[in-house]
């Protein structure tokens, strides 16, 4: 007769899973989990290799669900007992398992601890095989147990004095390798542990060492012993990550400080591995371990890329001094280590799209650069340090420039850029010829001279041009009234809005709007 029941979860939801997973001390209560699946069609391969006493399943779920699984089950495994999760919605698929034999259901809104253990304990009852002892306990937690329900969030549900006799020695460090930009996970994994258990072998008496359950990019473990012993580890720590640098150079080592409460370890491992294993975007290639007291110091204030001033730098063909801002920019983000990589990403994407989009304001052509941007999206994205980042930026500056060279506006006079500039700011004001010239303290001949020469077009021309694009952005992108649409960009004179819009798009504004629906 065996006296541990072993129990599979099957359900979608990953929640679920880890609720039920550390609602109950199972192994104290004589259960133990031996599996979980996301799915029906995982779970069958699950159970034909555990052979589990009792599934735990849910009802609605891809692929097979709930009341097939639970068919399938007693057809080919008529001893294993299945319990079904289901939401109130779901009560009559409820009543299709019991037709399938199952052995009892739980409301997932009212799952709670003592609900489930009963409902374990009664069909654990129904197996043969299986005699539970009344009130049997294993008298201590499960170090594996306990890691896996610190590591999810949860609080150790033993009392200290149970947790303390786990571990033979009152400090705890987490070391080990973020893989994150690394070659396959697993290819690298099991070498990585073998180095691991090698260099903990001269360490044996002095230290107790356990492998955290963590995502597939990285191998952390726990490392348990006396305060003093620290120092006397730091050779060997070093050396290997030295060792497998050299021949995985995308791998980061990560050793965190000491703390003696194993209870801060969900705290620990973010605030003392994630965290830190993030800064190695930033630091030197070179820089093989990471330990906080080791960092460098950042002295200046976080950087901040002031968007509003390198887009004014641009709106007056200030092409340098643009440049130069985000170079004064980029310089200062790649040694603040603590920046957040996401977003120091995302801004270096969003500083390419907003200078595309100026330059072509400016009448550049930026055919090459609106090819050529997904590429430069995607290599800064996946990136896997901040120079690489870098360098795409400073392709497409060049690749920039290039446009800006072979564009007609290359030479343009500078004050054209200016009022080219005030025109795209001020297009649904009642402007002139009149009122630009003597914003600018032109004589109006001479801009109406200098528009044309330049521009190839007159100045009301080119005005009407802008006005009437941004209403066709308008008629696409809201709902907003054709005579509203027509004032907010310019036009007093709905009629005569129109006639300008037909001219320029070849349609009316309402059939540009029809058009546009129906694609």
């Amino acid at each position: 007769m065996e006296a541990t029941c072993h129990v599979v979860i099957v359900d979608d939801e990953v929640l679920v899973r880890q609720g039920i997973k550390h609602l109950l001390q199972w192994e104290q209560e004589g259960f133990l989990i031996v599996g979980e699946a996301s799915n029906g069609q995982e779970a069958l391969k699950l159970i034909e290799q555990l052979q589990p006493h009792i599934v735990i399943t849910d009802i609605v779920m891809p692929q097979i669900d709930g009341v097939e699984l639970t068919s399938l089950i007693k057809e080919r495994y008529p001893d294993i007992e299945v319990i079904v999760l289901s939401s109130f919605s779901e009560f009559h698929y409820v009543r299709d398992t019991f037709q399938k034999g199952v052995a009892d259901y739980i409301l997932k809104p009212k799952l709670e601890a003592e609900q489930l253990l009963t409902i374990l304990k009664r069909t654990a009852q129904r197996i043969p095989s299986l005699r539970l002892a009344e009130g049997e306990r294993s008298g201590q937690p499960n170090v594996s147990t306990l890691l896996d329900r610190l590591m999810s969030g949860y609080d150790a549900a033993d009392s200290q004095t149970d947790i303390q006799q786990l571990f033979a020695y009152p400090s705890f460090r987490l070391f080990g390798a973020d893989l994150k930009y690394g070659r396959t996970h697993a290819a690298i994994k099991e070498q990585l542990l073998q180095r691991l258990n090698e260099m903990f072998a001269p360490f044996m008496h002095q230290l107790q060492h356990h492998l955290l359950p963590t995502e597939e990019s990285a191998v952390v473990v726990l490392l348990n012993s006396s305060e003093a012993q620290w120092e006397s580890m730091m050779p060997a720590i070093r050396a290997l990550s030295n060792s497998v640098r050299l021949q995985e150079q995308h791998v980061a080592w990560v050793l965190g400080d000491s703390f003696r409460s194993i209870a801060q370890l969900y705290e620990q491992y973010y605030e003392q591995f994630v965290k830190l294993a993030a800064y190695r975007y930033f630091l030197p290639r070179d820089k093989t371990l990471i330990i906080r007291h080791e960092l460098p110091k950042l002295i200046e204030q976080e950087p901040e890329f002031n968007m509003s001033l390198f887009m004014e730098q641009l709106q007056q063909r200030r092409l340098e001094e643009a440049i130069e801002i985000l170079h004064h920019y980029m310089a200062a983000a790649a040694s603040y280590y603590t920046l957040d990589v996401f977003a120091f990403k995302s801004l270096l994407g969003n500083i390419i799209f907003n200078m595309i989009i100026m330059l072509g304001k400016l009448e550049i052509n930026t055919k090459q650069l609106e090819a050529s941007k997904y590429s430069y999206f995607r290599s800064i994205n996946e990136s896997t340090h901040v120079t690489e980042a870098i360098l795409q930026v400073q392709a497409f500056m060049e690749q920039m420039r290039e446009a800006v060279s072979s564009s007609r506006f290359a030479a343009a006079n500078p004050n054209l850029a200016m009022i080219i500039s005030y025109i795209q700011q001020h297009y649904m004001e009642p402007i002139s010829l009149s009122d630009v010239a003597n914003h600018f303290h032109f004589n109006p001949s001479y801009l109406s001279t200098l528009f044309s020469s330049h521009h190839g077009e007159g100045f009301s021309e080119y005005l009407n041009r802008v006005r009437v694009d941004k209403a066709a952005e308008l008629l696409q992108t809201t709902d907003m009234a054709i005579s509203d649409i027509s004032v907010q960009v310019g036009y007093s004179d709905h009629s005569y809005f129109t006639k300008v819009f037909k001219k320029l798009k070849g349609m009316s504004p309402s059939q540009f709007r029809k058009s546009y629906m129906m694609q």
